[in-house]
């Protein structure tokens, strides 16, 4: 079994993926573990796939999995991770913005204890208005929602631990808040600055559109980890809000009802809201309700702790008189 796997996403990078191959390559044969490099092909409809079956062919350290259809980059690194088989895993991506030469830093790290060491652009070469400032507000906002004090959440690469990877499951666009989900489980994390050169070869995936994706996976990813196993805190308490606040404004129309008012007339905005939010109240209570539910299935039916264990040291017990003879 090799001891690290270098995870690469591909699409439509058929200009980089021959020179990022021989760069990774030189990078781990200058170490002395045993890797392995599993390249994915996320539905490309260059030649990058006839390209990395070339590459595999020769190589027998590669592994390339090919998608049905482009799934996105989450989907493509959760492929990766599935048939990587090293005890580190190191993703990155494959338009060689990332440089191979700066997985050594993130070795020295792993080896120091650490479950994950994410990458840092400290220097970053896009775009100031449309990539670099949208990036620090967000990486800002989910430092401080997360508790995760790290500069730069937005980039592939990073390395793990396999046993973190195995705790936290990748779906939509989460692959960036990895650090922030796998906190959950008490991962320890740290960062390196790693070297953000111009891509030389094929077009970029990204736009500002994605900035606004983004925002919304930071308020999931809040949600997750706050309430994750306990929904009903969140709708609960919006519930008991929305419940009380109408209860308040009924029994309000209501002694004016008693003292001979005409409620219609009068307040009749008011009875709409009141009665309103105590519909939403119930409703929300509801939710929190289904939501504990769905969690208590979840956890049991998947076989999952609420809990990660780092390690577990117990004394052995001392021989009894008479054993060992």
């Amino acid at each position: 079994m090799p001891k690290y796997s270098i995870v690469v996403p591909l699409h439509n990078e058929q200009e980089n993926v021959t020179d990022l191959y021989d760069r990774l390559k030189a990078v781990m044969e200058a170490g002395d573990e045993s890797f392995e490099i599993v390249l994915v092909d996320d539905g490309s409809t260059d030649r990058t796939f006839q390209l990395l079956r070339e590459i595999a062919a020769v190589d027998s350290r590669v592994a390339v999995v090919r998608l049905r259809r482009n799934f996105g980059q989450t989907s493509a690194l959760a492929a990766g991770f599935d048939h990587a088989r090293g005890e580190y895993i190191i993703a990155m991506d494959g338009d060689l913005q990332h440089d191979p030469a700066d997985i050594p830093m993130f070795l020295e790290k792993i080896a120091e204890g650490y479950d994950i060491v994410s990458g840092w652009r400290k220097n970053r070469i896009d775009n100031l208005w449309l990539r670099r400032i949208p990036s620090r507000c967000a990486n800002w906002l989910m430092a401080k929602l997360s508790g995760v004090d790290i500069h730069d959440f937005g980039t592939t690469f990073k390395a793990y631990r396999r046993e973190i990877l195995e705790q936290v499951p990748l779906y939509g666009e989460l692959h960036r808040f990895i650090p922030a989900l796998a906190s959950f489980y008490g991962a320890r994390i740290a960062e390196v600055p790693i070297q953000n050169p111009p891509r030389t070869g094929g077009a970029s995936h990204y736009g500002i559109g994605r900035t606004f994706n983004v925002m919304f996976d930071i308020l999931t990813i809040r949600f997750l980890l706050k309430y994750l196993t306990r929904p009903m805190h969140f709708f609960g308490r919006i519930g008991l809000g929305s419940f009380s606040l109408g209860g308040l404004i009924l029994a309000f129309l209501f002694v004016k009802k008693m003292l001979g008012h005409e409620i219609i007339l009068e307040h009749g905005p008011l009875l709409f809201t009141g009665g309103l939010l105590l519909l939403i109240g119930l409703m929300m209570f509801t939710t929190g309700l289904l939501g504990e539910m769905m969690m208590r299935t979840y956890f049991e039916s998947q076989g999952r702790r609420i809990y990660a264990v780092r390690e577990v040291r117990a004394q052995q017990e001392a021989p009894t008189a008479g054993e060992g003879k």
